[in-house]
C-alpha cells in the first residue's frame, strides 16, 4: 500500500497517514484533499512510505491539487525549521504559510488559474533591462563590489549605512546582477507603507521585469497571483513585508532585508517568527547571500558582526553630493518651557524654514489628539472597558479609541462620575500638535501623516508625493515618517515627547528610541542644504542623547551591550515567554504555575515566576506571562520542545496560550 504523511492545520504536533489510491499520484510537496473529522481539509504531503502504525484504519486521500506548483524541498526545509525553532505544529506552520486561496477547498478563481508553465519560467531567460537611477559613489561602488563577489554562495552581511547613504541604490545593482544570471531576488521591507515607494523605485529600475508584491493588505486574489508567479519562477523580484519570506522561489539568488532593525519584522500572532531571522535561514538554504541594511542595526545583528558570524560593510557618508548628516541639538525643557508642547527655539526654527521656503517635520510618536481625557473635579479618566488602558481622544471624528483592542465610543458630554461638563485633554498626540502649529503658523501648509490620516488605500502614497513636490511646509507625523522616506526640501526635524521611552521598564526601550530618533533625524538635510534636528527633553545629559548628537551608533551599541551582559539579557542569553489569556487573572496565573511544573527543568535553564502583563486586560481577557532563559540556545530549544509537547497534551480548554521564542514585546 502506498501511504503519504500529510501536514494539516490542526493544533497537534503530528503528521497524519493516508492511503494513496492507485488512480492518484502524489509526491512530497503536493497539496491534497483529505478526510478529517466531519469535513475534508487541505493538507501538504511531507513524506511517502509503505508502512503505517494504523495500516488497517487509514483513509484514502480524496484528491490532489494541481493548480499550483509542487512545494519544493528548500521551502519545506524552511517550514520545518520555523515549526521547530518557534515551537509550533508543523501542519499549522505549513498550511499557514500558504496564501488563503491555496488553503481553501474552493477552486482558484479564473483570474489566477492558469496552465502550469515550464519550470524555468521567465526568470530563467534572464536579460532583464536595468536602468540605474544614479552612478554609484566610490564608497557605494566598493560596498557593491564586495557584495557582488558573494553571489552564488551563502554569506550574511550587514550593510551599515548612515541615513541617506544610498543603500537602496546598492540593492538595485545587486538585484540586477542576480537577474542577469536568470535568477530571482527577494527584498523585504518592514512596513506596508514603505512598499509602494520601494516598488516604484524597482519598477523604474527594472521596467520590463516581473515584480511580485506581497503584503497582508493585498486582496486575496492579488496575493495568490503574486505567490504563484514567484513559485512558478516567473517573477524576477519578490518585494514585500515579512510574509514574503515564506514565498517559494525556485531560483533564489539574493535576499535583502531593508531596515533590518525594525520590530515590524516580528510576527505577533500565530507563528511568531522573525522575518529577518527567517530571511537569514532562507538564504542559507538557498546558498545565496543575505544583506541586512540599516543605519541603526539591531543589537543582535551588531553582536553577530562582532562575533564574526556576519560581515559588516560600512557606508559612512551620504550619497548626494554636498549632503552631510544633520546637526543634532538638545532643547532642555527644564530651562526653556514649551508652549502648547513646542519650545520657543523649535518654533523659531520652523519660522526660519518657512521664510526660506524649506520644509520642517515635527515628530511625535503618538497619534490622536491626546492620550487621556479626564475630569479634574473628581479624577475620572476615560478608560477602555475591555482593556487596562486609557482611551485616546480623537477630535477629528469626536471619538475615544483604544489603541490596543480597537474599541471606540463617543466623547461624553460630561463626567460620568460627577457630572462635571469641563472635561480636559491631557498630553498630546499628532492631532493636537497639528492644531497648535496651525495656530502658530496660520499661513503654513500643514500635513499630518499617521495611521489615522492614511487609512484609505493609496492615501499615504498620494500625501507623500505631495510632500516631495513641495506642496507642504510643515509635516506632523509618527513613525510612518521615521524611515525610508526622502524629502529633498526638508531641512528641520523637531522631536517632541521623546522622554517617555527613557522611563520604560523594557530593556529594549533605549535601543528602540535611539533607532527611531536617528532614523527620523535622517530625514533632514539629504541634499546640499544642511539639516538640523532639535530634540526636546528634560534629561539633556542622558547618554542616549549625547550619542545622538555625535551620530555615534557604535558607542551607543557598546554601552547597551555592556549593560545587557551585566544584567543577563539578550543577546547574551536566549529567551522564550509562555503567555496565556483567560477570563480571570487567577486562572491565567494558575495555568502558568502548573505549566512550569510540567517537565523537569535542567540546571542550565531558568524559569521565572509568572506575572501579569503590563497591560493586564486586553479585549476582555486577563493576560499573564512566564519568562524562560538560558545561556545556551540549543539547551533552551531542547527544553522548549519537551515542554510544548506536554502543553499541547494538557492545556485546559477555554484558555489561550502561546509560546513566543525570542520575544521583543513584554506588554
Amino acid at each position: 500500500m502506498k501511504i503519504v504523511r500529510v501536514a494539516l492545520d490542526v493544533p497537534l504536533a503530528t503528521l497524519f497517514d493516508y492511503a494513496l489510491p492507485d488512480e492518484l499520484e502524489a509526491d512530497v510537496g503536493d497539496r491534497v484533499v483529505v478526510p478529517f473529522g466531519a469535513r475534508p481539509r487541505i493538507g501538504v504531503v511531507l513524506e511517502r512510505t509503505h508502512h503505517s502504525a494504523y495500516q488497517d484504519r487509514i483513509k484514502p486521500i480524496q484528491g490532489v491539487r494541481d493548480d499550483a506548483p509542487r512545494l519544493g524541498g528548500e521551502w519545506l526545509e524552511l517550514i520545518r525549521f520555523l515549526a521547530g525553532y518557534y515551537q509550533r505544529p508543523l501542519g499549522e506552520t505549513a498550511i499557514g504559510a500558504l496564501p488563503p486561496r491555496l488553503r481553501s477547498l474552493k477552486p482558484l478563481p479564473r483570474a489566477v488559474r492558469r496552465a502550469q508553465t515550464d519550470t524555468g519560467g521567465a526568470a530563467a531567460r534572464g536579460g532583464v533591462r536595468f536602468e540605474a537611477g544614479h552612478v554609484l559613489s566610490a564608497e557605494q561602488q566598493q560596498a557593491f563590489e564586495r557584495l557582488r563577489t558573494a553571489l552564488g554562495s551563502y554569506r550574511p552581511f550587514l550593510l551599515h549605512g548612515v541615513t541617506g547613504s544610498g543603500k537602496t541604490e546598492i540593492y538595485l545593482h545587486l538585484v540586477a546582477e542576480a537577474l542577469a544570471g536568470g535568477r530571482q531576488a527577494l527584498v523585504l521591507v518592514p512596513e506596508i507603507g514603505l512598499t509602494p515607494q520601494l516598488e516604484a523605485r524597482f519598477r523604474q529600475a527594472f521596467p520590463d521585469a516581473s515584480i511580485s508584491v506581497m503584503h497582508s493588505a493585498l486582496h486575496a486574489t492579488a496575493r495568490t497571483a503574486a505567490w504563484l508567479a514567484a513559485a512558478r519562477g516567473e517573477a524576477h523580484i519578490v518585494l514585500g513585508t515579512r510574509l514574503a519570506v515564506l514565498t517559494p522561489l525556485p531560483r533564489l539568488a539574493l535576499v535583502v532585508v531593508d531596515e533590518e532593525h525594525d520590530t515590524s519584522f516580528k510576527q505577533q500572532e500565530g507563528l511568531r517568527y522573525s522575518g529577518r531571522d527567517a530571511a537569514v535561514v532562507r538564504a542559507k538554504l538557498a546558498g545565496c547571500p543575505v544583506v541586512l541594511g540599516t543605519a541603526t542595526p539591531a543589537l543582535e545583528t551588531w553582536f553577530n558582526c562582532a562575533a564574526g558570524r556576519y560581515e559588516r560593510i560600512a557606508l559612512d557618508s551620504r550619497a548626494a553630493p554636498g549632503a552631510r548628516l544633520p546637526e543634532v541639538r538638545i532643547i532642555d525643557l527644564r530651562s526653556e518651557p514649551a508652549e502648547h508642547g513646542i519650545a520657543g527655539s523649535l518654533a523659531a526654527a520652523i519660522g526660519e524654514r518657512l521664510a526660506r521656503g524649506e520644509q520642517s517635520l515635527v515628530f511625535i510618536n503618538r497619534r490622536g489628539y491626546a492620550p487621556v481625557l479626564g475630569c479634574e473635579a473628581c479624577g475620572w479618566v476615560a478608560g477602555c472597558a475591555r482593556c487596562s488602558a486609557h482611551l485616546v481622544l480623537h477630535t477629528a471624528d469626536r471619538r475615544l479609541r483604544c489603541h490596543h483592542c480597537g474599541a471606540e465610543e463617543a466623547i461624553p458630554r460630561a463626567c460620568p462620575t460627577c457630572g462635571n461638563a469641563d472635561l480636559r485633554a491631557a498630553g498630546r498626540g499628532t492631532q493636537r500638535v497639528e492644531e497648535s502649529l496651525a495656530a502658530m503658523f496660520p499661513a503654513a501648509r500643514l500635513v499630518r501623516i499617521d495611521r489615522d490620516s492614511a487609512r484609505r488605500r493609496g492615501e499615504l502614497t498620494r500625501t507623500l508625493d505631495e510632500v516631495r513636490r513641495g506642496e507642504a511646509d510643515i509635516l506632523v507625523g509618527t513613525q510612518l515618517l521615521a524611515k525610508g522616506h526622502d524629502f529633498p526640501d526638508l531641512t528641520l526635524v523637531g522631536v517632541l515627547n521623546a522622554d517617555h521611552a527613557l522611563l520604560s521598564t523594557d530593556y529594549r526601550a533605549g535601543e528602540r528610541l535611539f533607532a527611531t530618533l536617528e532614523q527620523v533625524a535622517g530625514r533632514a538635510g539629504r541634499r546640499e542644504r544642511p539639516g538640523e534636528v532639535l530634540i526636546q527633553t528634560r534629561y539633556p545629559q542622558h547618554p542616549l542623547f549625547e550619542a545622538l548628537t555625535r551620530h555615534d551608533y557604535a558607542g551607543f551599541a557598546a554601552s547597551q551591550l555592556a549593560e545587557r551582559e551585566a544584567a543577563g539579557f539578550p543577546p547574551f542569553v536566549a529567551e522564550a515567554v509562555l503567555r496565556t489569556e483567560a477570563k480571570s487573572l487567577a486562572a491565567a496565573l494558575a495555568f502558568l504555575r502548573e505549566a512550569a511544573q510540567q517537565v523537569p527543568v535542567p540546571p542550565d535553564i531558568r524559569v521565572y515566576d509568572p506575572v501579569p502583563n503590563v497591560i493586564t486586560r486586553r479585549a476582555d481577557l486577563e493576560r499573564a506571562q512566564l519568562l524562560v532563559q538560558s545561556r545556551s540556545r540549543p539547551a533552551l530549544q531542547a527544553f522548549l520542545q519537551r515542554w510544548t509537547e506536554k502543553l499541547f497534551e494538557s492545556a485546559p480548554r477555554g484558555l489561550r496560550w502561546h509560546l513566543d521564542v525570542d520575544p521583543i514585546e513584554f506588554d
